[in-house]
Order: structure tokens, then sequence, then C-alpha cells
């Protein structure tokens, strides 16, 4: 994906605390694969920097290991939660923007700008 997002440190940490906790128990490919397709990017290694991310919000025990490669949501204070969910959906009208600006200039590039 050529304009997507790019995520580390917090903002990486949040959106995929956000995804556990919205979609449920989930596996480091399949949460790479749903930050991809909301139109985010992870620079580097993607399942070592994922798991780097999910390592430190188990600290936190806001995600929890359930086995090898699959994770869930953990427990958080409700105002935590409220807080991390407002940056998660800011960061997502983010990427969104940035996948409409391209896709804009996808077609104007084939068909001329519209007018």
């Amino acid at each position: 994906m050529t304009n997507a997002r790019i995520l580390h440190g917090t903002e990486l940490r949040y959106v995929l605390t956000m995804n556990l906790a919205l979609h449920g128990k989930s596996t480091i490919p399949d949460l790479i694969e749903a930050l991809e397709d909301q139109g985010f990017a992870i620079p580097g290694h993607a399942s070592k920097v994922v798991s780097d991310a999910l390592r430190w919000e188990m600290r936190k025990d806001r995600v929890r290991k359930m086995r090898r490669g699959l994770y869930c949501r953990g427990q958080m204070p409700r105002s935590t939660e409220d807080y991390i969910h407002k940056r998660y959906l800011a960061l997502r009208e983010e990427a969104a923007e940035l996948t409409a600006d391209s896709s804009e200039a996808f077609w104007d590039a084939l068909f001329g700008p519209r007018g």
C-alpha cells in the first residue's frame, strides 16, 4: 500500500489493543492483515514489531497471551479504554483520508482530473 498511515510506538500499541478489544482473540498474522486492511503500515519486520508492541501491552495487562502467537484483550480502566478508543478512531480517520487521497490520485492519473 503506497499511501498507508505508518504506525509505530504508542500509536501501534493502541491500534493493536483496540483491535483485540473489538474483534476478540487474534494471531499476529491476523492482526497484521487487519492493520493493512484498515490502511496502516508497519515499518520493519512486521511480525517482530507487532510482537514487541504486544509484549509491552502485556506488561500493562491490556493484552494477554493465550498461547504462542495468539493474543486476547486484557483488563484496563474504562477511562484508559475510552482514551485509547478515541485515539484509535482518529488514527483510522487519518488512514482513511490517506487511502482516499491515493485512490483519487490514481484515477486522476488514469483519466485526468474531474471537474
